[in-house]
């Protein structure tokens, strides 16, 4: 049902006129996160600038009902941000301030918009770092980092954003300002905190982001590796690790990978290997030195074709840039394509990866892989033209690798989140009982289900259905379809 004015009335009261959009034109700029495919066009866009504001928006739609989704960069590649037609999109880009950097305790507390890339670069003057770092890190926000507990490239060595993340403040769905965890290493009660992070936007809005700082490694020794197989290179993997090495980084890039990759940024790839490696150690000098020999040495036994050692800051820049390039970059071989996101065990990685080859020649598709390979964590990207019809048959191969994760032993995601994308393919990882809990977690913070609804969870019953209370489907009120 549209918004009517008085209720409008009411944000632009709290807000200002000039905060609350409602020109179509405008409202379409917020449709959809990075999962593009999934479009819906919200009836108004909020632009709080504190968290008095994010609190007084919920609370209005709390008293009318109205459902709400917090966004912040849009990055996301789930669809855990798309919004909800009669809804209100809650933008948080405003709320951008590094409000401390405390180097003696070795934190930060920061506004939900700041990006990832900033907070090191706040606190690197003080020798420190922020360890998660998503491949956007220069545009995702630490708020949407907490909502998807994001990960990337060094979570093999440093873990996701939960490890990093000591409190939140945030704003629950009937408005109420809360803080859940505390800055002291040692927190009292259920962990609540956990449970926040990671849920997707589901249980309430970030306002506040207090956040656990590393010290700066004395050295960092990056290397590009090529292989005869992606097998050979997976091989490779699990022997590091066998060897009792926690690389900081293991990033693997199929041929489709390399190609677009080196083709956009010219980060010195070869272009006639079936795989590449970036193997990346950080730690003391005599720590790095020791492992950088052993690494060399389990490459070589595993034929590796070429073996690049950055020789500076700049060409480990370089190379990284091929690789955190990768996503978009394969706009430049494919018109349209969706990035999937899962894990397997590591020792599965040459086994999936075969399948999922013989997955899209079935399909009539072509497959690009680029994945942290250190903790099993794959990223597809399936390539396919909307124009040539492609996109159902594109969507369905998409899901059909997911749920393949989960066969293999592995997870429907390793870090982008369920959002719409991959709710329904829940029930093949949780059984009834499970997801049941979850569903009762979520109406104890939300029980009138406004707070980012669709998103995460299946529905009791059919995809398709809102959660919920029962209420008749259409077609059950016209007797065309029967409830079980």
């Amino acid at each position: 049902m549209p918004l009517d004015a008085p209720i409008r009335a009411e944000f632009v009261a709290l807000l200002g006129d000039q905060d609350v959009i409602d020109d179509p034109v405008r409202t379409r700029t917020y449709e959809c996160d990075g999962l593009t495919g999934n479009r819906v066009v919200p009836e108004l866009v909020l632009l709080p600038r504190t968290a008095d504001d994010v609190a007084g928006c919920v609370r209005i739609c709390a008293r009318h009902r109205i459902p709400f989704v917090a966004r912040g960069a849009g990055t996301g590649l789930s669809g855990g941000a798309l919004p909800v037609a009669d809804g209100v999109v809650i933008g948080l880009n405003r709320l951008n301030r590094v409000l401390e950097v405390d180097p003696e305790n070795r934190r930060a507390v920061l506004e939900p918009g700041v990006t990832n890339l900033e907070i090191t670069a706040a606190a690197a003057p003080h020798g420190l770092y922020f360890a998660p770092d998503p491949s956007s890190q220069q545009v995702c926000t630490i708020g949407g980092n907490v909502a998807e507990n994001s990960g990337g490239a060094h979570c093999l060595k440093y873990g996701f954003t939960t490890n990093h993340v000591l409190s939140v403040e945030v704003v629950l769905p009937d408005g109420s300002l809360v803080t859940l965890g505390s800055d002291s290493a040692e927190q009292q009660g259920p962990d609540l905190r956990g449970v926040f992070l990671g849920s997707e936007g589901t249980l309430g809005v970030v306002t506040k982001v207090t956040v656990r700082l590393l010290r700066t490694p004395e050295v960092m020794r990056t290397l590009l590796a090529d292989f005869p197989s992606v097998a050979a290179g997976g091989q490779v993997v699990s022997d590091i690790v066998a060897a009792g090495i926690v690389p900081a980084a293991v990033e693997m890039m199929d041929a489709l990978a390399i190609e677009a990759a080196e083709g956009a940024t010219g980060a010195g790839y070869s272009l006639d290997t079936p795989a590449a490696l970036v193997v990346e150690l950080d730690g003391t000098v005599e720590e790095c030195d020791e492992q950088f020999a052993q690494v060399k040495e389990i490459c070589d036994r595993h034929g590796c074709t070429r073996l690049h050692v950055a020789g500076s800051p700049a060409e480990r820049a370089k190379i990284w840039r091929g690789r955190k390039a990768a996503f978009a970059a394969v706009g430049r071989i494919s018109p349209d394509y969706i990035v999937q996101d899962g894990v397997v065990p590591r020792t599965r990685l040459a086994e999936v990866l075969e399948r999922i080859e013989q997955m899209g020649s079935e399909a009539g598709l072509r497959v690009a892989n680029v994945f942290h390979a250190g903790d099993g964590n794959l990223h597809p990207l399936v390539l396919f033209s909307a124009a040539a019809g492609e996109t159902e048959r594109a969507e369905e191969l998409s899901s059909a690798i997911a749920e393949l994760c989960v066969e293999m032993g592995g997870s429907l995601s390793g870090e982008h989140g369920i959002g719409t994308d991959k709710a329904c393919s829940m029930p093949k990882m949780f059984g009834e009982e499970d997801l049941a809990v979850m569903d009762r977690l979520r109406s104890a913070f939300d029980p009138d289900r406004i707070c980012n609804p669709g998103k995460l969870l299946p529905t009791p019953r059919l995809c398709g259905e809102k959660p919920g209370h029962y209420r008749p489907h259409p077609l059950e009120e016209a007797g065309l379809i029967e409830r079980l």
